[in-house]
């Protein structure tokens, strides 16, 4: 009869692996069509497992859908008790969800929760931890509370992983319970299980960042793990960290001395993972702490990481606490991010240019990466040009003629944005590095007659640019530009054109341009635009402000050297004459403005017309040496955000810090007011071990051994292993000590002899015995035996 059970059992599981299967495949290809609710309820009410499973995919389906399910709580929520984890699950997931509208009915399966707490199955109690943790009533807070104590020292690490991941979920519901929870979050931090430590961390973070007094103790225990963290944790740790050294290592720098020519074999084979810069004698060094040096060799290993969030949290922490050699290190994986997703590119080069901003020289040899491609979105390709204007002063000859290159290919294309910003680029670049001025200033000048007025117009403004950089050494490409008047046509290429000769104005006494291209420009005046209007007064009041000058010195000095270019304000209340070409123009265009149709541009000839009335006032304001005007790069105002923030990447154009939420690193904590070092002392109670006795050596420390040659006590361990790190002192010191053990015992044996003499003499006698076979080793057991008594004695 049990064969007969036994084979109906096997065939009732078999059908319902059947129809489970066929219910899967048909789900995958049909839409799961919606019951009515007495059905859906009657398979919540089943007995069959496979019943109740299937009403809760539906429930929870329905769940996600946005449609109501709350009238199935009931029917839902008794479920709870089911020994089915898979039941459990989805009872769990909807209770979690509906908890808040029904408080009270929740509140009554908090006992099987509670049940579920100390299952057998670790899965279940972590599930049931997780489910109560969830349920946000803050009648149950305490019970949470003790829940969570509960799991803290639960022998599966699953558990106490879900324990940590609660913690700031019980402190969301009811605050009042931090004390408790900080107790609790102070142990899982020192949990010997890796993933157990990294929910621990994260929940740090989010309840209480700012007691960094937990932190001490389990410092460096903390740092070997974050190597096999998984990545939400290791970003927790890496922003922990960067707080804990702001807080906790001052700011350290010295004079440098001359560079000494002996460097160690370590740093010749790179084996301490920096490397060693030229120090300039009284330079200022920046002197790290070992600690930190501890730590920002331990993360370098996440450099690796798959994550490209993992990857600028590391690069954060080299350049918030590292120095430039640890910035170094970062470059290159995260220009290997502009391989992956184009979102992921995009917030890359957000990043990148950040610390190109701070640090450009070690992105030279990646410009090859940063050249754009027709696939780029605009904001990619905004942000390449920008990375190559920024490495371009630091760039050897090849490299810069090949980004000169790529500009002038961009500024003819057809994207008008494109254009524009490549020509900016150039611009930047001339500004940058002035050696190449010439070159770029022959670029934009052979874009100024083109028929697309944004270029010609963005191809100007940069040239002015340049020109009020070194203006003596640029009056030829004035007159250039004067004499292309006829063929501009942007209004905004003509204003710019006609504000440079008005610049020029003063040069040359009465040979100058100004006067004939005012002249010029007054024939067709009321066909200008705006914009190219209010350039013409500006030009015609600076052009009679020169004449006034010029005549007033006349009448002073009479006997002025011949070609002297300078010239001195006219005296208050002098008169000029009105019969000079020069003033007529001026009354000319005077007489053009007033019945203009601009309010502006009346307004704007009024005011130069009372203020050539003070000649002296005129040519303060007038005439005034402008400032070289500055093109800094796109991003500047992105400068002081931490890589990775949300706000580098949003609020780079707004005002500082203008997203809400953001946080930026406290400055360095004073020399003298840090912590104790000695609290950061290793922390061995966390040590973990296997069965056979050898401890577990985390990966960490296992690829820091392998790359220094040193054994990690499994792999390799022999009777030599060790040695090599003694010295002979040491060695022999621990003989000594082996020798002394082994007298003493000796000795303690002799005196258990002493109390029973009648045993001694029957194995002397048996001794005996043994000696007439063989003489020579009796003879040697006999000193032996005496050499014994006699240290027995002795040590007695």
């Amino acid at each position: 009869m049990e064969s007969i059970s036994r084979i109906s059992d096997l065939l009732e599981s078999a059908r319902e692996l059947t129809l489970d299967a066929a219910q899967a495949a048909r789900s995958t290809r049909v839409a799961t069509r919606a019951l009515p609710t007495p059905q859906l309820k009657k398979l919540l009410d089943s007995r069959n497992d496979r019943e109740v499973l299937d009403g809760l995919r539906r429930v929870i389906a329905m769940m996600y859908r946005q449609q109501r399910t709350l009238p199935f709580f009931s029917s839902v929520v008794k479920n709870v008790a089911s020994p089915n984890i898979e039941i459990k699950k989805l009872v769990y997931i909807y209770l979690i969800h509906h908890a808040e509208q029904e408080p009270d009915l929740a509140l009554l399966s908090i006992n099987t929760i509670q049940k579920s707490l100390s299952d057998t199955n670790p899965q279940v109690r972590a599930l049931a931890l997780r489910t109560m943790s969830g349920i946000r009533v803050p009648v149950i807070s305490q019970i949470v509370s003790l829940a969570i104590k509960k799991g803290v020292g639960d022998m599966s690490p699953h558990v106490r992983k879900a324990a940590a991941l609660a913690i700031p979920k019980c402190y969301r519901l009811e605050p009042t319970t931090l004390p408790q929870l900080l107790d609790y979050l102070a142990t899982l931090l020192g949990d010997k299980q890796y993933f157990v430590a990294g929910a621990a961390v994260s929940a740090f973070m989010e309840i209480c960042p700012e007691r960094i007094d937990l932190i001490h103790k389990h410092y460096r225990g903390l740092i070997k793990k974050i190597v096999d963290m998984d990545e939400w944790s290791q970003l927790a740790m890496l922003r922990m960290m960067a707080l804990y050294a702001r807080k906790c290592f001052p700011r350290r720098t010295r004079s440098a001395k001359a560079k000494d020519t002996a460097a160690n074999l370590q740093d010749f084979y790179g084996e301490d993972g920096t490397q060693a810069t030229a120090e300039v004698e009284g330079e200022q060094v920046v002197v790290l702490d070992p600690d930190l040096v501890l730590l920002l060799n331990g993360i370098k290993p996440l450099l690796q990481s798959r994550n490209s969030g993992v990857v600028i949290a590391v690069a954060r922490c080299y350049a918030e606490i590292g120095t430039a050699e640890y910035t170094k290190v970062a470059v290159g994986p995260l220009v290997a991010l502009l391989r992956g997703a184009q979102d992921i590119e995009q917030l890359a080069l957000y990043n990148i240019v950040s610390v190109c901003l701070a640090h450009p020289a070690p992105f030279v040899k990646y410009a090859s990466h940063f050249l754009v491609r027709a696939t780029d979105t605009t904001p990619v390709w905004e942000l390449k040009l920008e990375v190559l204007t920024l490495i371009f002063p630091h760039s050897p000859p090849q490299t810069k003629s090949l980004i000169l290159n790529e500009l002038e290919h961009f500024s003819r294309g057809t994207n008008k944005a494109l254009v524009r910003e490549a020509v900016r680029a150039i611009g930047r670049c001339a500004q940058g590095d002035p050696g190449t001025a010439p070159r770029c200033m022959r670029l934009l000048l052979g874009q100024i007659t083109s028929l697309d007025g944004t270029l010609a117009a963005e191809s100007l403004t940069v040239i002015r640019h340049l020109i009020q950089l070194d203006p003596q050494a640029h009056m030829g490409t004035v007159v250039r530009l004067a004499k292309n008047l006829d063929s501009a046509t942007d209004p905004q290429a003509r204003a710019t054109i006609i504000w440079l000769v008005g610049e020029f104005s003063g040069l040359n006494g009465e040979d100058n341009i100004a006067a004939d291209v005012l002249r010029i420009l007054l024939k067709d005046f009321a066909n200008e635009s705006e914009v190219a209007k209010r350039q013409i007064v500006l030009l015609a009041a600076k052009v009679y402000l020169h004449h006034i000058n010029r005549e007033a010195d006349k009448q002073t000095e009479p006997e002025s050297t011949p070609g002297e270019d300078s010239e001195i304000p006219a005296p208050l209340g002098f008169t000029p004459s009105t019969e000079h070409p020069v003033a007529r123009l001026w009354d000319y265009v005077l007489l053009l403005a007033r019945y203009d149709t601009s309010y502006d541009l009346r307004d704007r000839t009024r005011l130069y017309k009372a203020l050539l009335a003070v000649p002296q006032l005129a040519s303060l304001m007038l005439l005034a040496p402008k400032p070289a005007p500055q093109a800094p790069s796109p991003s500047e105002t992105r400068k002081g955000f931490l890589l990775g923030s949300s706000a580098l990447v949003l609020a780079g154009g707004g005002g500082v810090h203008a997203l809400r939420g953001y946080e930026p690193l406290p400055d360095w904590v004073r020399e003298g007011h840090e912590p104790d070092p000695k609290l950061r002392a290793q922390d061995t109670s966390g040590t973990e071990y296997t069965p056979e006795g050898r401890r577990t050596v985390p990966a960490a420390e296992t690829l820091g051994d392998a790359t220094r040659g040193k054994s990690n006590g499994i792999v390799g361990a022999g009777i030599g292993a060790g040695l090599g790190s003694m010295t002979l002192d040491e060695f022999l010191a621990e003989d000594e000590e082996e020798e002394e053990t082994e007298e003493e015992e000796e000795s303690e044996g002799e005196n258990d002899d002493d109390e029973d003499d009648d045993e001694e003499e029957e194995e002397d006698d048996e001794s005996e015995g043994e000696d007439d076979e063989d003489e020579d080793e009796d003879t040697e057991h006999e000193e032996d035996d005496e050499k014994a008594e006699l240290e027995g004695f002795l040590g007695s």
